[in-house]
């Protein structure tokens, strides 16, 4: 029975997993090792995504031997505030896209987020 295939974003997704969760460089073998742990998945795919991404400008390469190690440009925190940051920039109503945000926030996240609006009142 073949495995169903997983769009793009997902494999895309499941290897920068792996980089934050590594830190530091990673080459492709060992990502692959890590993903093939899990699922199916040929090393070729591995390699074809890491060049992606880092045509994308969301890793960093470097040889190492005959192949490249690559590690994210940003943290995976980095990134979701990134990502938040361009949702955002496409909405027309922004102040209703930040209500309806602080809304499915949880209140531990709004007392976060209060201390650290206030924190930068003071800079």
């Amino acid at each position: 029975m073949r495995q169903a295939r997983l769009p793009m974003g997902e494999l895309e997704a499941s290897i920068m997993e792996v980089l934050w969760n590594r830190g530091g460089w990673s080459t492709p073998g060992e990502i692959h090792d890590v993903i093939a742990a899990r699922r199916p998945l040929a090393y070729t795919t591995v390699m074809t995504i890491l060049v992606r991404l880092w045509r994308k400008g969301r890793l960093e390469r470097q040889r190492d031997g005959r192949a490249f190690a690559y590690r994210p440009v940003q943290s995976r925190e980095q990134h979701a505030a990134t990502r938040m940051g361009e949702m955002l920039h496409g909405v027309a109503d922004r102040p209703a896209a930040l209500s309806h945000f602080l809304q499915s926030l949880a209140p531990e996240d709004r007392v976060q987020l209060r201390r650290l609006l206030k924190g930068r009142d003071s800079d």
